[in-house]
């Protein structure tokens, strides 16, 4: 062989190795720049209304306003009879909230492009909780998923539900499990709520989940699920198919991703004993393409960290927070 050709051979390889090695792991002591800076005080609640435990936020379609799964001024809506969806105008001001009465553990919430909102109840009791609901802006229930207070692995049951999204041709996507012995799976179903089909168990392999506990879908039409028990986000076709993993974002508890394809990925949870190797608490922000990091933001809170994430139209990004009981606004 000549020595033109094995450099040539080599050049290849080295160019195929590099792609099938994906973008570059997280390293202790690796650092990215935060060119965002918090906005004190921007969420107000009226006056003797306090906000509880949030786990679930997405902007409004409108692109300004923005949506709140919050824990009826508590860490449960057990006994509650606190409306928990609520939404803020662009100044912070609350100016909605819905549901009373309703729900049991708010959790996972979606808002989607005609501007309904899907929220997931991730607990459950005797005759509420365990299901996922779509809502109009008015709080009229439009579709109900899951069987009230009934935990269950069947198509027509979950048990702790953490995250609801839709793809654009209309199918759903439930995100059904929140670690311990509940489920650990993807379920999927038609606009109308019929059953499609599920995917995953309980474990650390492709496929395979530990708290499903965040969902998104990029520009591609690629299913992003926040594993977070695993330390990593799964990447997959709308069929279940496995495409990637990265474990670059840290451990996943809320994802999103823009109009632009920017992911942007909370961690609420990431320590030297959860997950070590100098992972830090705060939000991720990097290219949904390449998996790529380009930002991080550090959660300062000591009484508590980001859970949720979600982006508003101006680039502004928002945080909810479930130990903190707070909502946080920063802006580059």
């Amino acid at each position: 062989m000549s020595h033109a050709l094995r450099l040539t051979l080599g050049t290849a390889a080295v160019v195929v190795a590099t792609a099938l090695a994906g973008p570059p792991a997280f390293t202790q002591g690796e650092t990215y720049p935060n060119p965002y800076k918090n906005v004190p005080d921007h969420f107000k609640m009226t006056e003797g209304r306090k906000l509880g435990g949030t786990a679930g936020i997405d902007v409004d379609r409108d692109g300004r306003s923005i949506w709140a799964f919050e824990r009826c001024a508590s860490t449960t809506c057990k006994g509650s009879n606190v409306a928990p969806l609520v939404k803020f105008d662009a100044s912070g001001t609350l100016v909605k909230s819905l549901g009373s009465g309703m729900f049991v553990q708010p959790h996972g919430l979606y808002v989607d492009a005609d501007g309904n909102i899907w929220v997931t109840d991730g607990d459950g009791m005797p005759g509420k909780g365990h299901q996922v609901f779509k809502l109009n802006p008015d709080g009229k229930v439009l579709l109900t998923l899951g069987r009230a207070g009934v935990a269950g692995t069947g198509p027509d049951t979950f048990n702790r539900p953490s995250d609801v999204i839709v793809g654009r041709n209309g199918d759903i996507f439930v995100g059904d499990g929140h670690g311990g012995d509940t489920n650990a799976r993807i379920v999927k179903f038609t606009k109308d709520g019929k059953f499609i089909k599920t995917w995953g168990q309980k474990g650390s392999g492709r496929g395979e989940f530990d708290t499903p506990h965040a969902l998104a879908i990029d520009a591609k039409g690629r299913l992003f699920v926040g594993d977070r028990g695993n330390n990593r986000i799964q990447i997959f076709d709308q069929e279940g198919t496995f495409l990637d993993e990265w474990r670059q974002f840290g451990r996943p508890s809320g994802v999103f991703i823009d109009k632009k394809d920017m992911l942007y990925v909370a961690d609420h949870q990431s320590d030297e004993k959860i997950n070590p190797g100098g992972w830090k608490k705060g939000i991720r922000v990097g290219n949904a393409s390449d998996g790529r990091v380009t930002a991080f933001i550090v959660d300062p809170d000591p009484m508590g960290s980001l859970e949720g994430v979600t982006v508003d139209a101006a680039g502004n990004i928002y945080g909810s927070l479930t130990g903190g009981q707070a909502l946080k606004k920063y802006t580059k």
